[in-house]
């Protein structure tokens, strides 16, 4: 009977975001019609922009379920960009062994981290601002300029290479038929968002994170080994980050110092908006995706207006996560009177 209204707060929180997020597309296409908002292809970008943070905003909610939280995504991502923009244009390596490279980078620094707050009972915060100073620092040291990548003929490939779709097509102004595309990294995403869904509804190791966050005392009585599934979670999220990282690469196809600043807070709040609980033992990979789009979706509002500064988006997307985590507490506070 628990699991039940468990499984109902996850659906309502779902359900409630996917609502919200068609509703302010919609409010968008009818503002912003003349300006081209309802195209297809303007819905594709949507895709296209976030794909690295849908990524990272995946791994942010796998590490959230377990009742953890990891603030280091942007500087490792920033650390990655800077690692791929090296090895490829001044050291010399070729685009897949590089590419490996940061995958290993991902799993070995989520290894660190998880120990430390698994094994050695360190809180989260602290652990992940460690790491978050430290990828920051390393990816100055690396270089402190910025790195373009225009030489590896595989990345930039990559990066250019459109998938067309064969419907939603308009003439342009010249008459020539144009069809919406999508990019590699955007079928990296939905990838990545369909397998995770799987593995946390339909494996073990996903049902573990879930008990985890819920409650360790009785994750423990059940047999789960609550230090290894955390552990676990915190390298999957990192590398869930790294590839988030080559994903977001693809698309500025540079590495800067000051790259993807505060991208640790789009993650967070994508996921929350969601429908994660910020206690743990709820969250769905779905939620966090249309959490991404609904981010998305209010920057592109803010910047079709044209008169609104860039600001806006974070005041909207404040006022957003009151709402949601507001919503939360109300839920938390009814399954508190019910249990009593």
């Amino acid at each position: 009977m628990k699991e039940k209204k468990k499984l109902n707060q996850n659906t309502f929180l779902l359900l409630v975001t996917i609502l919200l997020f068609f509703v302010m597309y919609a409010i968008g296409c009818v503002l912003f019609n003349a300006q081209g908002f309802a195209k297809t292809q303007n819905f594709l970008n949507l895709f296209i922009s976030n794909a690295g943070l849908i990524v990272i905003g995946i791994g942010m909610t796998i590490v959230m379920i377990t009742g953890g939280i990891d603030i280091s995504v942007g500087s490792f991502v920033a650390m990655g960009c800077m690692m791929l923009a090296w090895m490829m244009e001044k050291g010399g390596i070729g685009a897949v062994p590089a590419v490996l490279i940061v995958l290993v980078t991902g799993i070995v620094f989520g290894l660190v981290q998880g120990f430390l707050v698994a094994y050695m009972d360190i809180q989260p915060f602290i652990v992940t601002l460690a790491g978050m100073f430290f990828a920051r620092g390393m990816t100055a040291v690396i270089c402190k300029e910025q790195v373009s990548i225009v030489s590896d003929k595989i990345f930039t490939t990559l990066s250019s290479f459109k998938i067309s779709l064969p419907f939603g097509g308009y003439l342009n102004k010249k008459g020539i038929m144009q069809f919406p595309y999508l990019r590699v990294t955007v079928v990296v995403a939905l990838i990545v968002v369909l397998a995770i869904y799987l593995m946390l509804k339909y494996t073990r190791f996903g049902r573990s994170i879930y008990a985890v966050g819920g409650n360790q005392q009785s994750a423990t009585l059940m047999g789960l080994d609550v230090k290894k599934t955390q552990m676990k979670a915190y390298i999957l999220s990192s590398f869930l980050t790294s590839i988030g990282g080559i994903c977001y690469c693809l698309n500025t196809m540079a590495g800067t110092t000051t790259q993807a600043t505060g991208l640790e807070m789009d993650a967070i709040s994508s996921a929350v908006i969601g429908g994660t609980l910020l206690t743990g033992g709820v969250g769905n990979v779905l939620g966090s995706l249309f959490g991404v789009l609904i981010n998305g979706t209010i920057s592109t509002l803010v910047k079709t207006n044209g008169k609104l500064i860039s600001s806006w988006s974070n005041i909207v997307t404040a006022i957003l996560l009151c709402f949601f985590i507001v919503l939360q507490s109300v839920f938390a506070l009814v399954k508190e009177r019910k249990s009593k």
